[in-house]
């Protein structure tokens, strides 16, 4: 979840480096801290705080110039927030720096190990652990190679390291394991990243470093080992993304970005995965004879994705025909399988680089399952270690909270939902033809929805101060309730939960009463009467209703106090349309509210740590 950076080249290493740091801001900003190498002394400037903090702190007390140095902004696993739990952390003797992004499992006993050793430790991480083991290694060995072998082998856990050595101007070391590294490769320089954001204003060319892998970067070359020291060749990749894409234009934001650029994504899925108003997913991909072959799947996500997940649950079995079972990925990752080789898992992941999910996707094949990666991000784990791709085309997304990946990933599983049944007989052509014809329309209706903007705005104006928000839904926008309250609780900090319409009665009822604002998912839909009904049950207990429905919906407008009229779609398409009016009012909510919706405290845009 931290984010790592180190750079070795022309130019001013501080500059670079906490421009780095700011682009990789969402990966962690409980901490944030700077080495440079300088007449053959490592410097380190450390300050707890968000990076602007470390930033203001570096203009009043420069740091001497230097064209080498690593940088980490921290999100915070062992140890509080503080200036002494900040990376980076320096050996004893100062021979080393490191910073870590990940946990090492076995630090304990290996501090217990360096403590007989005559080391003392400044800090509770476990990250100046691995300073000091390399310190006591490279002592012993007297070869920094093997020193590196040497150290890697000994740590049991997660690890991205960017690694300063003191004897060495030219030199940063990177080291991956389980947790995500990218080296940009520039003209007299180079650069090393935990995501491409950071390396974009540089270079395009980039290599991405697999698991168990070590890269001793210079200014005018990469070299590449594995964990036995022996070399490794690898492949250049070129970046598709500019480097606009990660900055937030005119928009205050980046939520707020991400949340308009909602219309660009459906329409650019549309022209990847439909031809003549059929979807080509299972054509294109050479999915098809896998999907017909399965009778079962199992779909493991975390989070925003895993409601996804649920929406394709509901797509696949209404439409397909196929049994699906939703797992929370930290769950399914320790399960008993009881499967057969009919049975596909699909593992979804915006960042494709989520701990938890990349567990259930090995767990998964370590039972001889084919799995199906549905991600955002090229090259990432997720998508090298899974048996097939799709991806979803959404771009750089920055905030922490999802949003255009969210709905990029329920239209590609209703792409593959309406194809999928096609195939299989269960949808005419002319049937299929119908409803991409919708869907080709809805990027125009997502507009629609944003140009509402300013309504929603004094929606949030009227909510924002609620300590609790309850949201409903039912059948396939039973997940958009779910969505919707996540979305404004991590956002906002408001207490929110979202329960299926139908569930009222059974319990939550308890919670209404004339302070409680219920947001009500309700377009026009097969289960549109029994939501009616639940929508009076909150009425008669004194719930002040924010609805969602369709135009010219008056029946639930009466009940409500507030409206957000969304345009007319079929069932299948509404939880693309409803989930829009929801992200807006979370991102208002916390504006409101005086919180940065872009760095929702306490939590990490790509949670690589188990």
């Amino acid at each position: 979840m931290c984010g790592i950076v180190g750079y070795v080249g022309r130019k001013d290493a501080e500059s670079v480096l906490t421009v780095g740091l700011q682009k990789l801001e969402y990966r962690g900003y409980d901490s944030a801290g700077i080495a440079l190498l300088t007449n053959s002394e490592i410097v380190v400037r450390k300050k707890a705080g968000k990076i602007h903090d470390l930033i203001n702190d570096l203009e009043n007390n420069p740091l001497p110039k230097s064209d080498i140095g690593i940088a980490h902004t921290r999100w915070a696993t062992h140890g509080g927030v503080c200036d002494t739990n900040a990376h980076p952390h320096p050996s004893r003797s100062g021979i080393f720096a490191v910073v870590h992004n990940g946990i090492i499992d076995n630090y304990a006993v290996l501090k217990e190990k360096l403590e007989r050793e005559g080391y003392h430790f400044q800090s509770e991480t476990d990250t100046e652990v691995i300073a000091n083991l390399l310190e006591y290694n490279y002592l012993k060995e007297k070869d920094l190679l093997k020193a590196l072998v040497r150290t890697v082998n000994e740590l049991k856990g997660s690890f991205a390291l960017a690694i300063l050595f003191k004897e060495d101007p030219d030199l940063i070391i990177g080291v991956r394991k389980d947790s995500p590294l990218v080296v940009g490769l520039g003209e007299g320089e180079n650069i090393l990243a935990s995501d491409p954001v950071a390396v974009l204003p540089h270079t395009k060319r980039v290599v991405y470093l697999n698991d168990g892998e070590i890269a001793f970067v210079r200014r005018s070359s990469v070299e590449f080992y594995d964990f036995n020291g022996n070399p490794v060749e690898k492949e250049v990749k070129i970046l598709n993304y500019d480097e606009e894409d990660a900055e937030k234009g005119p928009y205050p934001h980046f939520m707020l970005k991400e949340i308009y650029e909602q219309p660009k994504v459906l329409s650019t899925n549309l022209e990847r995965y439909v031809r003549s108003l059929r979807p080509v997913l299972l054509r294109d991909l050479n999915l098809r004879k896998l999907l017909l072959n399965k009778s079962r799947i199992i779909i493991e996500a975390a989070g925003t994705s895993y409601h996804a997940g649920l929406v394709g649950k509901y797509l696949l079995e209404t439409y397909a025909g196929i049994p699906v079972e939703v797992e929370y990925s930290s769950e399914f990752s320790h399960k008993k399988l009881v499967t057969d080789s009919r049975t596909l898992v699909v593992a979804i992941s915006q960042s494709g680089e989520t701990a938890d999910t990349i567990d259930g996707l090995r767990h998964a094949k370590k039972h001889g399952l084919e799995v199906l990666a549905i991600v955002n991000r090229p090259e990432s784990t997720i998508a090298r270690e899974s048996d097939y791709v799709i991806y979803t085309n959404a771009g750089i997304e920055v905030g922490v909270a999802s949003t255009k990946a969210y709905v990029a990933q329920v239209q590609v599983l209703t792409l593959l939902a309406l194809e999928l049944a096609n195939v299989k007989g269960f949808l005419t052509e002319e049937e299929l033809e119908g409803m991409m014809r919708h869907m080709e329309a809805l990027p125009e209706k997502v507009e629609r929805v944003l140009a509402l903007d300013a309504h929603i705005e004094h929606i949030a104006e009227r909510i924002y101060r609620s300590t609790n928000v309850m949201f409903l839904g039912r059948g396939i926008n039973y997940p958009t309730a779910l969505e919707g309250a996540l979305k404004l609780k991590e956002v906002s900090y408001i207490h929110a939960i979202g329960y299926a319409a139908g569930e009222m009665k059974h319990g939550p009822l308890a919670l209404v009463d004339n302070n409680l604002p219920v947001v009500v998912i309700n377009p026009r839909s097969s289960v549109y009467e029994l939501t009616v009904s639940s929508t009076h049950e909150v009425t008669a207990r004194g719930g002040r209703v924010i609805s969602i429905i369709t135009e010219g919906d008056m029946r639930m407008a009466e009940l409500s106090t507030f409206t957000v009229f969304v345009p007319d779609v079929p069932e299948f398409l509404t939880p693309i349309i409803t989930i829009v009016p929801l992200q807006l009012l979370a991102y208002y909510a916390a504006v409101l509210r005086g919180v940065d919706p872009d760095k929702p405290r306490n939590l990490a845009k790509s949670v690589t740590v188990r």
